[in-house]
């Protein structure tokens, strides 16, 4: 069995995400200290709200050095919603700057007739790099609310995308041990629940660890 810790920093839907690792077998933990990360295999950071209020909790929780150490090690760490955009270096929905463990900004929707923002709703993945977190057989449905989209430097990082407007944005990140979602697949029912199961058929894998 899988022990997760979920960062619990007082912007995330924790019982949701709790529920949804839990009907998968895995245990979850809720982490409010940085000493308690030694216990786990995995991280998760989820996250709804704005981008500036979501980094002033997650500094003054006294997390971020205990997360920055983990990654540096190679552990995995899986980020959701708002989480997969504190993952990145800042946003254009505030002055913050974000966690930085991944190269790249966070950039509003593009503003397209007939394609409200935020883009709110249930959309398939278009499968990009491939990664252990996205497979191609066939389209996953999932469920969005956002406003904003990752940008990273490296492009190959970006394992899906979405269709928005005329364009296509990232839906989904991999990079090193970092996996993140700008989707919630703790709503995204049987498509949502495979894709948790993938992260945690890879995170159990000892080779995925990279120390």
């Amino acid at each position: 069995m899988s022990r997760i810790g979920l960062i619990d920093y007082g912007m995330g839907n924790l019982h949701s995400v709790t529920r949804a690792f839990e009907r998968l077998g895995a245990e979850v933990v809720l982490l409010q200290r940085p000493g308690a990360f030694a216990d786990c295999q995995a991280l998760v950071l989820p996250g709804v709200g704005a981008f500036d209020p979501a980094m002033e909790r997650l500094q003054g929780s006294g997390l971020v050095p205990a997360l920055e150490a983990w990654t540096r090690a190679g552990r995995p760490l899986l980020g959701i919603c708002l989480g997969l955009q504190l993952l990145f270096e800042g946003s254009d929905e505030g002055q913050s700057k974000g966690l930085g463990l991944i190269k790249g900004r966070v950039r509003a929707l593009p503003r397209s007739p007939g394609h409200p923002v935020p883009h709110m709703g249930w959309a398939p993945l278009i499968p990009a790099t491939p990664s252990p977190l996205i497979t191609a057989e066939s389209p996953s449905w999932v469920y969005f609310v956002h406003s904003y989209a990752a940008d990273p430097s490296d492009p190959a990082c970006i394992t899906a995308r979405v269709a928005f407007g005329a364009t296509e944005v990232a839906a989904a990140i991999w990079a090193g041990p970092i996996a993140a979602c700008q989707f919630h697949p703790e709503k995204s029912s049987s498509d949502g629940q495979a894709l948790l199961r993938r992260w945690l058929a890879w995170v159990e894998r000892p080779a995925a660890l990279v120390r």
